[in-house]
């Protein structure tokens, strides 16, 4: 699986969901094990923050789509 695979055809993503989306595309429940999983998911947090410009985005600006 992908991320992609569980993007919205449109509206909002929010920098939660897409983490989460990462996780599961690859398998990874980090409930399971939080301390282990959570300086990941604080990473990859602050990366979708830093290069979306927010904590959530129209799902178009995740660049995906075949426009």
């Amino acid at each position: 699986m992908h991320v992609t695979d569980f993007l919205p055809d449109r509206g909002m993503v929010t920098v939660d969901q897409f983490v989460g989306w990462l996780f599961e595309a690859d398998g990874v429940d980090p409930s399971a094990d939080l301390p282990k999983w959570q300086k990941h998911i604080d990473g990859l947090r602050d990366a979708f923050i830093r290069h979306m410009g927010s904590n959530s985005v129209e799902v178009e600006r995740l660049g995906w789509f075949d426009n």
